[in-house]
């Protein structure tokens, strides 16, 4: 064991004096390592990354619930053109659903509609994402309120003129007053704020901060402005079966409750989509294979590039340490030790190199995630995963110049050394 160490050491010492002595040839031959590591791990932490926080914002979110409306999230055999000639979801179906589908929790109506400026006084927030949804959404999404209070069944189904604000939105309007009970302008319209959410940070799935820049209100009052027939506006019915209900059974059950209700013929192709928060995750996660798949075959070519820089370099390292390899194997050095010598010395140049691409990657998250509203992760499991890279490229690049070495008959290496 002693004399594997005592090995290492050596070898250690020989990668040093490498980097020392020829400090240009060794930074061009383990530049490609480094690029290849802090590529592969860069897009690695990218992902998971994103990965983290798109789970981050569905966790508050059952993967049974169902956005149904004339839209799909995924592919369809139905062609677009008979797609755009779908109706869009009614309040009146909502109501009948709601009051007749079993195995549902919760049942809310949501409009999507064009993103709208709120103002206050002088101060004016533009951009806004204004949520007109029905009071259930509290129940299906658990909103956290830094003051005041969501609006209640009652004032969802008058329409009443109030509003729940982003964290963003009231510091915006208010700075550091009170905004409970103030009044803002929306639509033409005064409403009167009821409530203030707590910071989240940016959402993965809503452009300028989720829910912190957005605005909720009840959908009677916009429907009381501008009737059911606007085409601008795009209508979804969000429904959340009870816990561990048979979903395909539920799905075919809300299918031909909402077929009978809109008077479809069997013939009749069904005209709307059960968009299921399930399949939506599992096109997210192909996605992210697909990213990773991508960061590899682009990180790959890097790290192939480094390998032949280090194969070089170990040959060249074998070239110019003939003479002291002859002088060993004439001292009773087995070939087993020069090889291992060898090895043992590529892989700690490459072990360099991804230690300096793996500290770059480091520093890039640190820097995105001071600039960026969003944590940028270099997971533990990944910086493991450079290091085993790194490793292994020296293993694959040292072995043929490590061999040579250990093959080297020792009379003709000390005399070619001469």
């Amino acid at each position: 064991m002693l004399i594997y160490l005592r090995l290492l050491k050596e070898s250690f010492g020989f990668a040093m004096n490498a980097l020392r002595n020829n400090k240009l040839r060794t930074f061009l031959s383990l530049l490609g390592v480094t690029i290849g590591i802090f590529s592969i791990i860069a897009v690695l932490a990218a992902v998971d990354s994103l990965d983290r926080k798109i789970r981050k914002d569905l966790s508050s979110l059952d993967k049974n619930m169902i956005s149904l409306m004339k839209m799909s999230f995924g592919s369809s055999d139905i062609p677009d053109w008979k797609r755009e000639q779908f109706p869009q979801m009614k309040y009146d179906e909502y109501e009948y659903l709601k009051g007749t589908l079993s195995n549902t929790e919760e049942m809310a109506f949501q409009l999507w509609v064009a993103r709208e400026s709120i103002k206050y006084e002088s101060k004016t927030v533009t951009d806004v994402n204004v949520v007109p949804i029905s009071y259930e959404f509290s129940n299906i999404q658990k909103l956290e309120f830094d003051e005041g209070r969501y609006y209640n069944e009652s004032e969802s189904n008058s329409g009443a003129p109030v509003v729940v604000l982003g964290y963003e939105n009231a510091k915006a309007l208010f700075e550091n007053a009170d905004p409970i009970g103030k009044k803002v302008r929306m639509y033409g319209q005064r409403l009167t704020v009821i409530g203030v959410l707590k910071k989240e940070g940016a959402s993965a799935f809503s452009m300028g901060g989720g829910n912190d820049t957005s605005a909720f209100i009840p959908v009677n009052f916009i429907r009381r402005m501008y009737g059911d027939n606007n085409k601008t506006f795009m209508s979804v019915i969000l429904i959340k079966p009870v816990k561990g209900v048979d979903m395909e059974a539920y799905k075919a059950e809300l299918t031909q409750k909402l077929r009978n209700y809109r008077g479809l013929k069997p013939e009749e192709v069904t005209n709307f989509f059960l968009n299921v928060l399930s399949g939506f995750t599992d096109m997210l996660d192909s996605f992210i294979g697909v990213l990773n798949i991508g960061g590899w075959i682009i990180a790959g070519f890097s790290l192939l590039v480094g390998g032949f820089g280090v194969a070089n370099i170990m040959f060249v390292s074998v070239k110019e340490r003939t003479n002291l390899i002859g002088i060993q194997k004439s001292l009773g050095a087995k070939n087993k030790f020069i090889l291992l010598q060898f090895l043992f010395e590529a892989v700690i140049l490459c072990l360099i190199g991804g230690g300096v691409g793996i500290l770059l990657v480091w520093l890039l998250t640190i820097l995105l995630t001071s600039m960026l509203d969003f944590e940028f992760v270099l997971s533990a499991f990944n910086i493991m995963l450079g290091t085993g890279l790194a490793a292994l490229i020296g293993l694959i690049s040292g072995i043929l110049p490590a061999v040579s070495a250990s093959r080297l008959d020792p009379v003709e290496a000390i005399r070619s050394g001469m």
